[in-house]
Formats: structure tokens, sequence, C-alpha cells
């Protein structure tokens, strides 16, 4: 013990369990105290006992170890201290202690669960990673694929220690690596059943919220190729007094409370169902609800997986009745009709008849009565009130409980696969040990479980022990260990405490007391793990593994015997509810149809009791259980994982120390410490402690070549005692505190080496600034020396003298230079002369050369010009007398329209002048006879006037006198009258004849005009032919104007000008005025204050008198005065106004002048457009014409090659002709001659057999020579007439062609046409090329091959379809072509030099395809050559689409297959290798680095990275991939590289230390050099590591002060919160001279940080790809230029 000054201790404390002390004082053996220095810096006098002295603390290097193995003391102190420090500073739940994994409860949600650390995890060693929960299932996914042998992973703890969710990430994590290809998602399934099993058996307790009240084993089946194929589930004591009874603050099961909150749903109003708080059942622990927890949104999450494991709606309906109705059996209200008698009368036992369809009265009546069957007589007794609820209650919970199996059978069911077995993992998670206040049947029996689990437990530890020492070849000796067989047997054995248990309930009178009495009689005194407690007779205490635990007899028997009467059984047999009557049959099914293969025997015979009332307790169930169960885990290989609770108060990262340590003694944690002390604890290999502990080696023991000797040698030297170490195979065993030792020596070497390299460092730097003021001193002495010598040597004669040697100096140096300057200026001037004159000659040679070339180019471009120009006016002339003999037709068809329309006017006007006349007819005749009526009338008046003369001479007297006169008067008024009336009807008349004659007027006006008309349209006509005549004058004056227009348009610029101009003139006249007005009113405001300063008004009134006053105002002088004073304001106002308006007026014109010279410049500029315009398109039309002519010299040159092909096949038929007829004459005589031979050598018989043999043969010989040549002649014949034929149709379009070129358009299709039916007869194959092969050999094509070939041939062949113009060709061979990739990538989805090869061919052919489509977009960087092979026919926009999907497709593969070959490279290469010699030492890693875990492959290095780095660049290059695409393939990579070293270092504890901070950097380093030497700095990559290289920063950088946690805050950009804070709280030193980083500095740090918006997620995602995309890079190479080679045996391709 190195119980000595500055070591440290640990003391027992009543409110920390152990406290850290500091030893003041060296203990010396025999001492009674120990001299302590607490933490608080109090002194303490520590009283111990020379046999057992306090434990010592470990290094703190050690402090915080992944493996509580690892720690050089192992015992308890030690073991919870490495727990709070994890736990509390570093944030890690996970703690490994030898194979346990100990899980602590954060009662948080943490990011360390996802997909990507699933990933992380897969397929990594158990002890390079930090633990968790993932890498136990993967080391048993590993164990299982490897060895094909089962496993078990046991997950325990107490309630609310977080064993459900363990268990559920165990089984998440098996369905996530195991995933398999089928549409059966039976991984969901197996998920999907831990919803439904959390639903009906956890609940709420004070301990957890979602507490598991039974046990689970759930076997995950596996195929041969490791792949689920189903799975099984066992569950143990499943708690059913949590049915009708909670404790305070509880709650029954979800499922309940679940209906409750769904009840308003419309599928559960038949179920009557209410508030939970309604119902006995769900409302006594008084805590219906869970605070964060939705019970309606649980209930559709439950009804979902029902309906992914299959169990349809109406399974879930029946499920929902049977749970309802033990609610309202719950409410049955029970009263008591007297002492002995009660009565049910309640409306829900109403509903829970209907429900489950049962007879009211029955269930009504034996509720409250009970049926006693003796030998004799059947009884009938009334039950009271306590009793008829027991029974109410009783028969409740066998109704849940049979509703439990039944619901756990159908997903095992559903969860049930055709599919063979070959291997499977269980998941065990049961209840932990548990000790309560009162402790009743259920603790027992938890209690008994674990008792059986943790002997198996230490077996196995003890196991793996001798295995451990076996392998290593180390002396075995026994280890004693705690074994807790006593307390078994005591429980399980004969005469035991569970058989008596079962004896008395055997017993109808059978009570707890009597059975906690024969306990107290057989065990009391007998059994030292029995014992009675003082101050009880009810209960008994059993000292169990973990701790004595007191239990209380009473209701023992009632829980073991789980009895339900008879009557109320036979009840719900005869329901009419199936469900209902199915649970309570005599044989019901199997519960469960596990089907395991291995064999249970107990271990005694079970007694078989006589009563069907008790055929089986619940005791023996659950121990016939158990055997199955530790029979099934004894067969496989065990995984723990021990769930412990940190606090009761359900606190984020609150550790207290009493309640961890009483769980890691309940757990077994401790006995594994236990075990592990006993024998040698620490384990190291040779090359990790050579690595650590070189730098204790001396020079001579370093020079050995074996490390292994090596570090045997040093060990042997510091440890004198061989009993404290091992030396195994590969490792090196150490007794406990050995490694504290070798610690201690470690830093007290590497502190003396510090102390040394300090002082030197000093010395050094004092030496240096020594030597720095020497240096000053002896500056300063010269100077002050060289000072005073100058004073004492300076004289006035010694001035003169210097002075004057000066000036002789001067002048002897000008004469020497001056002398020497004028030779110089002599030869410069020669050298001048003679190059001048040289380039003078030369200048005067080349100007003489250009003016020759000036005048042949003149003469040349003229003639250009004069041909262009011809060619252009032809052209223009031919549309403008299209177009004007268009107009000049449309015209005179709308003149012919308007003749017409005239014409028709005409006779309307004739048909209604005809009908005038006829009216004017008519009042002629009307006149007439008017006239005849008036001169009758005026001939009777005549009559009529006579006879009244007569009347008055004969009548006398003055009567007949007055007669007279009176009919006198009569007769003139009648005259009158008649007067009158004539008079009106002549007026009429004359008014009618003026009407007529103005009528008259107006039609022969019409009639005038119309002819007008007619003249006028003929003259237009004539002027229209005139028009037409004068534009074809105009179209001379079109060149004209055109001139004018250049002219004007070179005008716009001076008119531009001058508009400037103007407007600065504007500016100008404006600020003058505004000047003006400024010194108008300065002068008038002068002019006023002049006035008023040379006048002082007061100083007048005080001279003058009022009678002055009144004598000046006399005549009213001021009066005028002021008069005129306005009058001359006024006229400086009118001439200010005038002025201002002339300006006004200005500014006005020079704005219209603005104006309408910007509209000329509009006008002007619309006049250049169009001029350009028309410009433009007489280009492009002459373009087209001179490449139309340019394409008839090649067309002529294919006529002329097929002449010669046409030539060539005449002379081979004639020579196969010759040949042919020569081998037909000869054919005969060889025939004839072989014959005569054949008849000479052989008998007469046989020569008569053998002759007619021989000639049947060259009969049959000949005939078919004949009919072979009959063949070729006619196929000859047929290619001589078909050459001919083209031959005569080629000449007739070359005539034509040479003849008239303005139909070259059609000539060229004809041409086509006539070409593809030449080339069609010639060679039938022509559409081989869709065979083309598709399969190349990378490496053969790279080599001396242009990038990209295959794709230029592919293209050549889309082009030779587009010649074609056959669409049905081109669309079979593009969809030939990309299934052909297709598979070649499907066949070879593995090789990365087919995926780059066919990447890079794909993007060439899409490039082709754009080059050649005939957009302009595309065609910018073409040659002329290039553009003549553009595609005429087609536009392959589509097929470009496809492609590029293709190329987008084969890119990601082609990533895909890169990421899987760099991925195993990455960690190794990048984090543990050392690329760095030398400043990485390892630390201790325990128990978890064993052998089985250790993957034995060839390790990597960082040039491992880089050699497939470069491998990767340099096959992207040979196989010509575009440097777009290589950057950004490189990018991926360099991300890939980044992600999983920064998700490896945020999972690795280990890794997390300055020193691997500067190895990161390093490996940065090499690879921005990579970067630099490719000349790829521009890919972006580098960005991609910035992650990277800020966690390197930040575990190099200081983390103490403020100012380090402001300078990581800033820094840090590219890292999240989450993940700064974990590289924080993982950093681990190395070496003593290192510290931890405090709690508080992380929370500065988080402080800092917390106004960022980031994501909280932790890993980086792997899988992310950056967005693709395809550059276009036009091809150099021409089409015509391109030659397929031979090697690519593609003989069937022919260039057309």
């Amino acid at each position: 013990m190195l119980i000595v000054e500055y070591n440290r201790v640990w003391i027992p404390n009543s409110e920390e369990v152990w406290q850290s002390a500091e030893i003041t004082k060296n203990y010396k053996p025999g001492d009674r105290v120990l001299h302590l220095l607490l933490e608080d810096g109090t002194e303490l006098n520590y009283p111990v006992d020379p046999a057992s002295l306090p434990p010592l603390r470990n290094p703190d290097i050690l402090v915080g170890e992944n493996d509580l193995t690892a720690l050089s003391y192992l015992h308890e102190p030690a073991v919870l201290h490495n727990l709070k420090v994890r736990f509390v500073e570093s944030k890690l739940i996970y703690t490994y202690s030898g194979i346990i994994l100990v899980a602590m409860n954060p009662y948080k949600q943490l990011p360390i669960y996802g997909d990507a650390i699933i990933h992380a995890y897969s397929g990594q060693n158990m002890g390079d990673m930090d633990p968790h929960i993932f890498a136990v299932a993967e080391e048993a996914y590993k164990q299982m694929a490897r060895n094909n042998r089962n496993q078990s992973v046991i997950v325990s703890g107490e309630s609310g220690a977080g064993k459900t969710v363990s268990a559920r990430y165990a089984m998440r994590y098996f369905a996530t690596v195991s995933k398999s290809n089928s549409n059966a998602h039976v991984e969901d399934k197996v998920l999907a059943s831990n919803p439904i099993t959390e639903a009906v058996g956890n609940a709420k307790t004070t301990r957890n919220d979602n507490s598991s009240r039974f046990g689970k084993y759930t076997e995950i089946s596996f195929d041969q190729r490791h792949q689920i194929t189903g799975a099984n589930m066992r569950t143990y004591l499943l708690e059913k007094s949590r049915v009708v009874f909670q404790s305070e603050n509880e709650r029954n099961y979800h499922i309940f409370y679940q209906l409750c909150a769904s009840s308003l749903e419309p599928e559960f109003k038949h179920l009557k169902l209410g508030h939970a708080e309604e119902f006995n059942y769900t409302r006594m622990g008084g805590s219906t609800i869970i605070e964060g927890v939705d019970d309606r949104a649980d209930m559709k999450e439950t009804q979902k997986t029902f309906t992914l494991l299959g169990l349809k709606e109406d399974f879930q309906r029946d499920i929902f009745k049977m749970l309802a109705a033990i609610l309202h059996l719950g409410n049955v209200q029970i009263t008591s009709v007297s002492d002995e008698k009660s009565s049910p009368e309640d409306k829900h036992l109403n509903v829970f008849c209907e429900l489950l369809d049962l007879d009211n009265d029955r269930v009504a009546q034996w509720l409250c009565h009970r049926k006693i069957i003796t030998t004799s007589e059947t009884v009938i007794k009334p039950m009271t009130k306590l009793q008829a609820l027991n029974a109410r209650d009783a028969l409740a919970k066998k109704i849940y409980s049979h509703l439990f199996d039944f619901i756990v059978e159908r997903i095992n069911k559903a969860l049930h696969f055709s599919g063979k077995q070959h291997t499977f993992i269980g998941v065990l998670d049961i209840y932990g040990f548990e000790t309560f206040d009162v402790n009743s049947f259920e603790q027992f029996c938890i209690n008994y479980a674990n008792e059986k689990l943790q002997q198996q437990f230490n077996l196995h530890v003890f196991k793996l022990e001798q295995e451990e020492y076996m392998k290593e070849n180390i002396p075995w000796t026994l280890i004693d260990f705690y074994d807790n067989q006593p307390v078994i047997d005591l429980i399980e054995a004969k005469m035991g405490i569970l058989e008596l248990l079962d004896e008395e309930c055997l017993f109808p009178q059978g009570t707890d007391e009597n059975w906690l009495q024969k306990l107290y009689n057989n065990f009391i005194n007998k059994n030292p793990f029995f014992q009675k407690p003082k101050m009880s007779n009810t209960s008994f205490i059993i000292q169990h593994f973990a701790d004595k635990v007191e239990y209380k007899s009473e209701g023992f028997l009632e829980k073991n015997r789980d009895t339900v009467y008879e009557v109320l059984i036979d009840i719900l047999k005869n329901s009419k509810f199936h469900l209902c009557a199915d649970f309570f049959q005599d044989h019901p099914v199997s519960i469960s149809p596990f089907k395991s293969s291995i064999k249970v025997q107990s271990a005694r015979a079970v007694v078989k009791p006589p009563n069907k009332h008790f055929r089986t307790t619940v005791g023996s169930k659950f121990r016939s259980s158990l055997y199955l169960l530790m029979e099934t885990l004894n067969a496989t290989t065990p995984h723990y994982v021990r769930c412990i609770k940190p606090n009761d108060e359900k606190l984020a990262f609150e550790f207290d120390s009493k309640r961890v340590v009483q769980q890691l003694r309940a757990c077994g944690v401790l006995e594994t410490i236990r075990i592990s002390a006993q024998s040698y604890p620490s384990r190291w290999t040779y090359i990790e402690f050579f690595s650590r502990y070189s730098i204790l080696m001396m020079q001579h023991e370093l020079s050995l070549s074996d490390k292994k000797e090596i570090c045997k040698t040093v060990l042997k030297r510091l440890v004198q005692d061989s009993n404290q170490y091992q030396f195994g195979r590969t490792k090196i065993f150490f007794r406990a505190g050995q490694v504290a030792y070798l610690e201690k020596l470690r830093s007290d070497k590497l502190r003396q080496a510090c102390i040394v390299i300090q002082k030197n460092v000093r010395s050094w730097c004092q030496r240096k600034k020594f030597l720095r003021i020497k240096q000053a001193a002896v500056v300063i002495q010269q100077y002050f020396r060289g000072q005073r010598s100058v004073r004492q040597a300076i004289t006035a004669t010694a001035l003169k003298q210097t002075w004057a040697a000066i000036v002789i100096q001067k002048f002897c140096r000008g004469y020497l230079i001056r002398k020497l300057c004028q030779l110089i200026h002599v030869a410069a001037i020669k050298i001048q002369a003679y190059v001048r004159g040289f380039l003078a000659r030369k200048k005067y040679q080349k100007m003489l050369k250009e003016h020759k070339a000036v005048i042949l180019q003149k003469h040349a471009r003229a003639w250009l010009a004069r041909r262009r120009f011809q060619n252009i006016r032809r052209f223009v002339l031919n549309i403008q007398l299209s177009y004007r003999v268009q107009r000049l037709q449309k015209k005179l068809e709308d003149q012919n329209k308007e003749n017409h329309g005239l014409l028709e006017r005409l006779t309307s006007l004739a048909s209604t002048h005809a009908s005038d006349l006829d009216t004017i007819q008519k009042l002629e005749l009307e006149l007439e006879k008017l006239e005849t009526q008036k001169r009758a009338s005026e001939e009777k008046g005549k009559k009529y006037k006579e006879d009244s003369e007569q009347v008055n001479l004969s009548v006398l007297g003055s009567e007949e006198l007055q007669i007279f006169f009176f009919s006198t008067d009569k007769m003139d008024t009648l005259t009158k009258q008649l007067f009158t009336d004539v008079q009106k009807e002549e007026r009429q008349r004359i008014i009618l004849e003026k009407n007529f004659q103005k009528e008259k007027q107006d039609y022969e006006k019409e009639i005038e005009s119309l002819k007008g008309e007619i003249q006028a349209l003929k003259e237009e006509k004539i002027k229209l032919q005139y028009q037409i005549q004068e534009e074809n004058i105009l179209q001379a004056g079109l060149k004209m104007e055109v001139g004018q227009l250049k002219n004007q348009a070179k005008t716009i610029p001076e008119l531009q000008k001058e508009i400037e101009l103007l407007q600065t003139q504007k500016m100008d006249v404006e600020k003058l005025v505004q000047s003006q007005k400024r010194e108008m009113r300065e002068k008038i405001s002068e002019v006023a204050k002049q006035f008023i300063e040379s006048y002082d008004v007061e100083d007048v009134r005080s001279r003058l008198s009022t009678e002055d006053l009144e004598h000046l105002n006399e005549d009213g002088e001021l009066w005028f005065a002021y008069e005129g004073l306005k009058k001359a304001t006024r006229v400086l106002e009118s001439q200010f106004q005038s002025q201002k308006e002339n300006y006004e007026k200005e500014i006005e014109a020079l704005n219209f002048k603005v104006g309408h010279l910007s509209q000329e410049i509009i006008h002007l500029q619309k006049l250049f457009r169009e001029e350009n315009d028309i410009n433009d398109s007489i280009r492009l039309e002459v373009s087209r014409l001179t490449s139309e002519n340019m394409m008839i010299p090649d067309f002529k040159q294919q006529i002329s090659e097929l002449e010669k092909q046409k030539m060539d096949l005449e002379t081979r038929l004639q020579v196969q002709a010759a040949k042919m007829i020569g081998k037909m004459e000869e054919m005969p005589n060889r025939m004839h001659r072989n014959l005569k031979k054949e008849s000479q050598r052989r008998t007469p018989e046989a020569q008569t057999e053998i002759h007619a043999d021989e000639k049947e043969k060259p009969t049959v010989t000949i005939e078919e020579v004949n009919n072979h040549l009959k063949k070729q002649r006619e196929i000859e014949n047929d290619i001589k007439s078909k050459i001919k034929q083209e031959a005569s149709h080629l000449t007739v379009e070359n005539m034509d062609l040479e003849e008239e070129l303005d139909m070259k358009d059609r000539v060229i299709k004809k041409l086509q046409d006539q070409i593809n039916t030449l080339t069609k007869t010639i060679k039938k194959g022509g559409t081989y090329f869709l065979h083309f092969k598709i399969v190349l050999n990378p490496r053969g094509v790279v080599v001396n091959m242009i990038p990209g070939l295959p794709a230029h041939i592919l293209f050549m062949c889309v082009r030779y379809a587009d010649y074609l113009n056959d669409g049905e060709m081109l669309k079979s061979f593009m969809s030939t072509a990309t299934h052909g990739i297709k598979q070649v990538i499907k066949e070879h989805a593995e090789d990365f030099e087919m995926m780059s090869f066919w990447l890079s061919n794909t993007c060439h052919f899409l490039n082709c395809l754009k080059q050649y489509s005939g957009e302009e977009e595309f065609m910018k960087h073409n040659t002329p050559r290039q553009n003549m092979n553009c595609l005429k026919h087609f536009d392959l926009s589509e097929y470009r689409q496809i492609l590029s999907d293709l190329a987008i497709r084969i890119y990601h593969q082609f990533i895909t297959v890169m990421e899987n070959n760099l991925q195993p490279m990455i960690v190794p290469g990048m984090l543990e290798h050392e690329s760095l010699q030398g400043i990485s030492g390892l630390k201790p890693t325990g128990f978890r680095k064993r052998s089985s875990s250790i993957d034995d492959t060839d390790t990597y290095t960082m040039t491992s990275i880089l050699q497939q780095l470069s491998y990767f660049y340099s096959t992207m290059c040979q196989n010509g991939l575009d440097q777009e695409l290589v950057k950004q393939a490189v990018k991926q990579l360099f991300f890939l590289i980044g992600a999983v070293t920064l998700n490896s270092l945020f999972l690795r504890k280990d890794m997390c230390s300055c020193r691997k901070g500067m190895q990161i950097r390093c490996d940065i380093s090499y690879l921005e050099e990579w970067l630099k030497e490719k000349n790829l700095q521009s890919s972006s990559a580098k960005e991609t590591l910035e992650p990277l290289c800020q966690a390197a920063w930040l575990l190099q950088v200081k983390k103490i002060t403020d100012d380090d946690a402001k300078e990581i805050s800033e820094h840090c950009t590219s890292l999240s919160v989450v993940q700064i804070v974990k590289i924080l709280n993982s950093y681990t030193p190395i070496d003593d001279f290192e510290k931890r980083v405090s709690p508080s500095f992380v929370r500065k740090v988080q402080a800092m940080l917390n106004n960022r918006e980031d994501t909280p997620q932790l890993m980086l995602d792997t899988k992310y790809l950056f967005q693709v995309t395809f550059p276009y890079t036009p091809s150099p190479h021409a089409l015509e230029m391109i030659q397929i080679p031979s090697s690519f045996k593609l003989g069937f391709l022919t260039r057309v």
C-alpha cells in the first residue's frame, strides 16, 4: 500500500458515502491515526485499523475511464467516483464494468440514438467506441453471425432505471442492422409490439412514469443470412393486483386511461365509458394524468400498431370491450344487507353483463354468494361485503390476466413467420432487485428471479475469467466469489419457502399466520440466511445477495392461490361473447406458441393438488417459467446491461451517491469488480505497454529488437515482486495497484524531465538576455569612444587641409569623367546612325509590301463586294417585285369591288329617277284638270255678272236698290273667295314645279358626280400603274436612303452633345435667374436699410415741432413721397416679372427644341434598327446560300466516290466470273481423272458399286456449283443494274446542281434519298450498329485513345440515323444504348473502373448530343465543320433528359463504390494511426479490449488513404472524366473523410485529447498537400474538412479562462453547440500535466453559444450527397477524323 505523503485515499462519509482526502504525513506500520487533508481544506486525524487501511484513490489520469476494470485500484469508492465523473461532468450515461454495461438514466432526451449512431457502431469492435447499448447489441449480433450461437441481452434494474427504453433500443438496433429486402416489414412488426405491450403491461409508479409491471423475454429470430425472420415473446409475473389497487400517486395500466381519454370517439361510444376519475379502478392513486403524456394520442398509436401487426378492427373491438367491462365491474357497488349478507346494486353491473353478454341475475347472485361442495351436500353461503368486494376484484384480475396472455399470444402469432429459424437473440427486460418499506409476494418472486440471474451471472463471469487465463497461458488459481446457492435452496428446495407456501395453500383453512409459523419453526437458527424481525411477528427476513429484505406475510396465500370462485368461472364460460368464453375453458390452448428447442426439467416433481380449485399456484408457475428462462440463458451467450437510477426525484444528470451504491450492490457490478480485483484486473497488451512506458526504458533495453522481451526486462527491473504481474501470450496481467505505481514512476520521470527542460530553457532565456544587454553596452561604448576621439582629432589646420584635398579631388574626377563621357557620346552617335539607317530601310520595304498588298486586297474586296452586292440586289429586287405585285393585285381587286358597288348604286339611282318621272307626270295631269276647272268657273262668273246687271237695271225703287247692293256685296265676297282659291292652287302648283326642278337638278348632279368618280377610278388605276413603275425606280433610291440613314446615325452623337449643351445652358440660365433674383432682393433690402439708416425717425421727430409737422403734411407731401416710393417698387417688380417671363419663355423654347431633337433621335434610331434588321436578314440569306453552295462540292465528291465503287464492283465481278468459268471448265476433267484412278485400284465388283456412287457425287457437286453460279450471276446483274440506275440518277442530279443553283434544296434532298437507297442496296446490314457491344474493357479503351471514344462512336450512329431521317432507327438505337449502359452498371455495380469509364462516356455522349443539336447556346465554340455536322431532322432534348438522369444514377453509384472502398480506411488512418511518431501515449483499455472483439485485418494508415485517393484520381483522369466532375467527386470523398472521422471522434472519448488533435491536424495537412499536388484547390474539398479542423483545434486550445471560452465560441462556427459541448465533455487528459475541462467552463461556453440557431443533431450525415452538376464541355475532335481501333472488334460498323 502506497500510504505516503501527497497520495489520496477514500474515507467513509454519511452523505456522499465516500469522501476523498490527501495524506499529509507518511503512514508507518502500526500507526493508529492517519493525518489527512480534506478537499474543503480542513485537516483530519482519521483513526485507522492497521489491518484494514482506507482504499487508495486512482490517479487523475485514470478517472473517467470507459471501463471500470481499467482502474488501477478496483473498489467501491473508485467505481462510484468514476461513474459520477462520467455522468455529471462528461454527461456520459454508459460505462463498461467488465462484461456489464452500466446505464445511468439521464431523465433527458439525448441525441445519441439516431440512425447515424447505429451505422457508426455497426461493424465496430466493442472496445473501439464509447460504451453504448448499441455496442452491446452489435457485439451480440456479431457473435451470433460469427459463431452461429444464440445470444441473450439481459437488461435489469429497478423501476425507473430505464430498462424498457434500453431493451427497446437494443431491439431497434437489431431491426436496423439486419433489415431484409422483403416486403413483409418484419422489423417494423417486431418493433411495433413494444407500444402494445407497454400499453397493457406498463403503468405509472412513484418511481417511474412508464414502469414495466411484468418481465419480458423477446426472442428475435434470424435466418442464415442473419436477417430477421420473426420474433416471439414470453412474459413473467404480471402485477395483477394493480388492476384493482394502486398506491398514492400511481396509476393503473396505461390502456385504461387511453380508453377513457378516447371515450367520446364514435367507435368507443358503445362502451359507455367516461373520464378516468369516474371509475374506481383508475382513480385510486389520485393521479389520472401524466405530465407530458397525451393518452388520446397514445390510443391512436396503440390502434395503429395493432393494425400494423395484422390485428384487425374486430379483434381490437373485442379487446376494448373486455377492458371496458373490467372498468364497469370495478364500479359495481355492493351494499351490506346484514352482517353476513350483501347485494350488488348498480347500473354498471348491467353494462358489464351487456358487454360480456352474461346473465345479469346470475352474476348479481354469485358475486355475493359462494357454493361450498362437500361429500354429502352442496351449501350456498352468502358473503360479507368485504368478501364480495374481494370476489369482484379477483374476477377483474382473472379477466385481465387472461386478456394480457391472449394479447401476447396474438402478438406472437403475428410475429411468427414461415421462414426457418437459424439463430436467435433474446432480449430480457426483467425487474431488478427490489426492496420497499412494505414487501409482499411480488417482491419475493422478483428477488427470487434476481437471485437466479445473479448466480448465472457469477458463473458466466467466472467462466470468462478462466477462458482469458487459459488463452493467455497463465496459471489458473481458484478465485473465491460469492455463491448464492444457499439462498436459492432456501427458497426453492424441498421443504423450502415456496413449497411450504404451496402446501399451506392446499388447506381450505390455511392462513398466512400458519404458513409464517412453519417458516419460523423450520429455518430460525437453522439457516443463516433466514431471520425473524425483532419487533414483528408477521414478517420474515431473507439475506439476499444484494441486501436484507423484510417481507410481510399478509396476502401471500391469497396472491399465490389467485382464487376465483368456480360458479363465476362457469358463468363466464357460458358467455355468448366468444372471447370471454374462450378464456375460461377447461382445456385452453397454450397461451404462448413459443416452441423452444431446449428441454426443461424441473429440479423436483411438482405436487399435484387434489382439488381443481387449486390446480397450479402462481409461485409454482413462476418457478417453472423461471427454470425455462434459466435454461434458455444458459444455452446462449449472455450480454448484461445494468440500468441504474441516479436519483429518486427524476432530475436530469443529478447523482445521488447513496441510491447509486445501493443499486450497484444489488445488480452485481461490485461483485464483478471484486472478482476482477482478486486476480489480475489490469491487462495491457505488449504494444500498449511499450507505447505508454517507453519513457521508463533504458537505452540498452531499447536496443533489443523484440518489444515483448523489452517489456519483460523493464517490468522485472521496475517491479521487484514477480507475483504482482504475469506475462501472457499477448498481454501483461497486473495486480491491483500496479498500474498506479507505474503511472507514478512515469509521472515522476516526466516531472524530472520537465524540470531539466525548464532549467535549460530558463538558462537559455537568461543567457540570451545577458548577451543582448552586453551587445547594447558595447555599442554604447563604441559610439561614446568614437565621439571622444573625433573631438580630440579635429583642429583648424586639419579641416583646411581636408577641404583643399576635397576640392582637388573634385576637379580631377570631373576632368576624367568628362573625357570618358565624350568618347562614349561619339560612339553612341555612330551606333545610332547605323541602326536608324537599317531600321528606316526595313520600314521602307515593309511599307512598300503593305502598299502592294493593299492594292491587291482593294481589287479583290471590290470584286467580292460587287459580286455580293449583285446577289443581294437580285435577291432584294425579287422580293420587292413579288411583294409589290401582290400589293397591286390586292389594290386592283379592291378597286374592282368598289366599281361593282358604284354600278349597283347607279342602277338604284336610275330606278329612283324613273319613279320620280312618273310622279311628275301624274302631277302635270292633275294641274291640267285644275286649269280646266278654273276656266269653267270663270265662265260661270262672267255669265252670273251679266245676269245680275240685267236684273239691276230692271228693278227700281229704294228697296230694290238695297237688295241689289246686298246681292252685289255677296257676289263680291264669293268672287273673292274663288280668286283666293285659285291663287292658292296656283301657288301650290308653282311650289311643286320648283321642287321637281330641284330634285331633277340633284339627280343630275349625282349622275355627274358618279361619272366623275368613275373617271377618278380610271385615273387612280392609271396612277397605280405609274406608282408600280415609280416603285421600281424607288428601288434604286433605297441605297441612297440607307446611306443617308447611316449619315444621320452618325449625327446622333452630335445631336446628343447638342442636347447636353442645351441642358447645361438651361441650367446656367436658371442659375442666372436665381442669382439675379437674389441680387434684386439684396439691393432692395440694402436700399431700405440705407434709407432707414440715413433717416433717423426719432431724431426728425425731436427736431420737428408739431407745427412743422403739420406744415410739412399740409400739402400732402408725405403722402406723395410714400406714393412715389410705392411706384418705384412696382416698376422694379414689373421689370423683374418681365425678365422672369422672358427667361421662362427661353427655357420653354429650349425644352421644346430638346424634345424635338429627342424625337428625331428616336426616329433615327428606329430607322437605324430597321436598316440593321434588313442587313442582318440579308447576311443570313447570303450565309445560307454560301453554305448551300459549299455543300455542292461534297455531293460531287460523294458521287465520284460512288462511281469509283461502281467501277471496283464491276471489275471484281468480272474477275470472279472469269474464275468461276475456269473452275467450271476444270471441274469435269478433275472428276474424270479421279474416277479413273479409283477404278484402277479396286476390284471389279467394288469398282461397279463405287463407280455408281462416284457418278452420283459429281452430279450433285456440279448441280450445286451451277446453282451457286446462277445465284452469283443474278446478284451481279442486280447489283450492276442498280448501280447503273443510281449512277444515271446521280449524273442527272449533278447536271441539275450545276445548271440550277436556285433549286439546290430540292436537289440535296433527292441526292440524300438516292444515296440512302444506294447504301441500302450495297450493304443490306446497315442497321447492324444497333448491336454495338456495350461492354468494353476500360483499360483497353483509355490507353492511347481520345477520351470518350465510345461516346463519339455512339453519337456517330445517332447522326447516321438522323442522316437517313429514320425515326424508328433512332428510337431503337437510343433505347438499346441506354438499356445496355444500365445493364453494364447493374452487372458491375462494385467495379470502380467500370463506373468511372461509363460515367465519363455518358457525359461525353450527353455533351455530343448538345453540341450537335443545332441550338445556338451549344454551338458557340464549334468549328464551321462541326456546325455542318449538326443534327437536321430530330430534336433529341427528351433523350438528353434521359441521359442526364442516367448520368446522375451512375454518379451516385460511382460515389457509393468509392465510399465503400474508402470508408474502412478512414478511422484507422485518421484517428488510430500515429502519423506523428512519439507524441501519443496509449491508456489502459480494460477488459472490453478482448481478443474476441478484435479484428485481425491489416491496419490502415494515412498513406493508405492517400494512395486510395490517388488511385481514384488517376482512374478518373485516364477515363477522361470532366475536371469539374472530378472536383465534385473529390469534394464528396473529403466530406466523407471529415464526417466519418468527426463522428468517430464524438463516440470515442479516448481519442479526445490534445495529442490526438495534433495528429488529426497533421493528417488534414497531408490531405491539403494532396489537393495542392493534384491542383484541386478550387474543388471546395478543403472547406468540407472545416468542422474536423475546428474539432482538432478545440482539442489543442487552452480551456480554462473566460477568454478561452469566448475564443472557442467565436472560432468554432462550423460545429454545432451539441458537438462543441460533446468534445469538451469528452476531453481526456493523457498525462497528469493536463487538466480535465471543468463543468463550469463547459457551462460558460454553452451559455455563450445559446444564441446560435443550429440543429441539435450530434452526428454528421455521412450519406449526404452534394448536388451534382454536369458541365457542358464541347468536344474538340472532328467526327470525320475519329478512327475506330481494330481492338474494339467493331467490324460491323462502316463509315458512311
